[in-house]
This record gives C-alpha cells, structure tokens and sequence, in this order.
C-alpha cells in the first residue's frame, strides 16, 4: 500500500488549511500551491473534490479562498484518504477469488494489514500532523553549542 501523489497533495493541502483553522482566514489556491509546491491546475482539482466530499468549504470575493469545513480535530486521514480515493478503496473485498490454500493465506494476512492500516489513519488528524508539524519544525530551529 504506497500514498499516491494525489492523496499526498491533498494532505498537504488540508495541512494548510487546517494551520489557519483557528484564525478563521481563508487561502486561495495560489497560495496553498506556493507553500507546498503544488502545480495550481492539479490543485484545483483536488481542491473540488474536498469540497465535494464535506472537507473544505470555498468562500467567495475578493478575500476569498478555502477553509475546512469542521475542526481539524474531527477530520481524520482516513476521512481525507476515502475523499480523495474513494471509500471503496478502504471496504472493497478483492475481486480476485483465492483458488488455492496458499492464495487464501496471502490475502487474509494482506486484508489484515490493509486493515492495520486503514485503523490507523482512523486514528490521526488533521490536526494531530499540525501538531507533528509545529515539534518538527521547533527541532529545526534549536541551535546546539
């Protein structure tokens, strides 16, 4: 199981928008795209589906942009990974029927790490990777003598 570049950029996006949660300010595309390094075009994109999907709203005007729809502390990875991906990705059996007692092994304990897997995107938020973010960042900044 990798992390598409899509569902990447996505995260990243919502990153953003989640550090400025609480002061209530809305990014624009352009800016989202600069701090991340994200081409605008593919951006926008990704940014329709989070709003299709209840992730982010769009305000309009002058001083518009995006925003998250609800608190950082509500929205999991998993909820952003099913948005973008698609939650049949995460509930979908495989399509492929085991044939022998070998192939049956191999997919339980495959559907067993997917599962693993998808428990612990369930478990972070948002705002759990700002937090992350802030410790990291605050480690660049300390200066050893």
């Amino acid at each position: 199981m990798e992390l598409s570049n899509k569902s990447e950029y996505a995260l990243l996006a919502l990153l953003e928008l989640a550090s400025c949660y609480n002061s209530g300010e809305s990014l624009q595309i352009r800016q989202i795209a600069a701090l991340q390094d994200i081409p605008n075009r593919y951006l926008e994109q990704l940014l329709a589906t989070l709003r299709r999907g209840g992730l982010i709203k769009s305000i309009r005007g002058a001083k518009g942009g995006y925003v998250l729809a609800r608190d950082p502390r509500k929205i999991t990875i998993l909820d952003a990974f099913n948005c973008i991906e698609g939650s049949d990705v995460v509930s979908s059996p495989d399509d492929t029927s085991p044939t022998t007692v070998e192939s049956d092994v191999i997919h339980e304990v495959w559907q067993e790490a997917r599962q693993a897997a998808y428990g612990v995107m369930q478990n972070y938020t948002l705002q759990d990777l700002c937090e992350r973010r802030a410790v990291r960042r605050n480690m660049e900044l300390m200066y050893y003598i």
